[in-house]
């Protein structure tokens, strides 16, 4: 889906790690919460409260699951998932442009 209808956009961005990781969060009809957002090159720590989607749209990064012992290369049109109370690590290596969905 290129496209969202029917929201509630909160027009104050998430802002992390001093402006290089921003993200606007809204909610669907149903009440899906979602964020979209750009990651600029570097390496980022997140610590998660929901289970979250992460689709890649674009741009290229290594990601490092708290159980996993490898870190794994993700590019645009790709997706992972991120259990609920976790830390995961990202190594973005180009722009990333980015969809979250928080999942409850």
């Amino acid at each position: 889906m290129s496209t969202f209808t029917n929201v509630t956009l909160s027009k104050e961005a998430n802002i992390y790690f001093d402006g290089n990781v921003t993200s606007r969060s809204f909610v669907l009809a149903d009440g899906t919460k979602k964020s979209l957002g750009i990651m600029l090159p570097g390496e980022y720590t997140f610590n998660t409260d929901a289970k979250e989607i992460m689709e890649i749209l674009s741009g290229e990064l290594e990601i490092l699951l708290a159980d996993a012992k490898e870190w794994k290369t993700i590019t645009g049109g790709q997706s992972f998932e991120v259990p609920a109370q976790s830390t995961f690590e990202l190594k973005v290596k180009t722009i990333v442009d980015y969809c979250c969905s928080y999942l409850d």
